[in-house]
């Protein structure tokens, strides 16, 4: 049964934490804020969690969701051959609005679609996001809409949309939080060099390009060579859902 939890109180909280984690553990999809939107998330080591997060959104394997993690550490436990680039904006701008991909583990046990060998990777900056993920590890996380509709912005705006294929849905409040324009996630290719921005998001290409100067646009285009000065932010300084289909959170 769905059950939906207000998180703004203390204590609906810690239950609704609770209830999400048993959830998941369960191979059931949950919904939660993330500092861009709200995404609907399952266990991303349980292929059938993964193929129920699909079929709730009406997406298929074509499209694999990103994977959220708690902490910067767990990035080399998932992907393997990090260019220092990617490192240095994923120091930059983790927590936040940035979506890497990388080549993945191939030890690890998962099935998130037709990746091609790839994960896109990203930690969340919202504290019920980082507060879930700490207790369930990493999630498959994709924008907690059906494809063709807008991404949620409020938990109920999810619920609207995915009823009762998701089984419990934790309500933080409008997101971002701010009340600005819903952005998802800027997601860079770091599968090779130099780095491209494949879709635009919450972090703009200029912010990029203060950290590795040569990442090129949606269009594959390197910057003007006025551009391609030092880095303005050192990346221990600002310490901050293949790819994953456009309406990833």
């Amino acid at each position: 049964m769905t059950t939906s939890y207000d998180c703004t109180a203390a204590e609906e909280r810690a239950a609704g934490l609770e209830h999400a984690q048993r959830a998941i553990r369960e191979n059931k999809c949950v919904v939660f804020p993330t500092d861009t939107v709200y995404g609907i998330a399952a266990d991303a080591f349980s292929p059938l969690a993964v193929t129920l997060l699909l079929a709730s959104k009406g997406r298929s394997r074509k499209m694999p969701p990103p994977v959220l993690i708690p902490r910067l550490n767990a990035l080399d436990g998932l992907a393997t051959d990090v260019p220092a680039e990617a490192r240095r904006l994923a120091e930059a701008f983790w927590p936040g609005g940035l979506t890497l991909i990388l080549h993945a583990q191939p030890s690890l046990d998962w099935d998130l679609g037709e990746t091609k060998g790839t994960v896109a990777l990203r930690i969340p900056a919202d504290e019920i996001a980082q507060d879930l993920l700490t207790l369930t590890g990493p999630l498959a996380v994709s924008s907690a809409n059906r494809t063709g509709h807008a991404a949620a912005q409020t938990a109920a705006d999810a619920e609207a949309q995915l009823a009762e294929s998701v089984e419990v849905y934790l309500e933080g409040g409008p997101r971002p939080a701010d009340g600005a324009e819903a952005l998802a996630s800027t997601i860079v290719d770091a599968t090779s060099l130099p780095l491209r921005v494949v879709r635009q998001g919450a972090i703009s290409l200029e912010r990029l390009r203060g950290v590795v100067p040569g990442v090129l646009d949606v269009d594959g285009n390197a910057p003007d060579a006025a551009e391609a000065v030092e880095p303005a932010v050192e990346p221990d300084a600002a310490p901050g859902d293949a790819a994953p289909e456009p309406g990833s959170a």
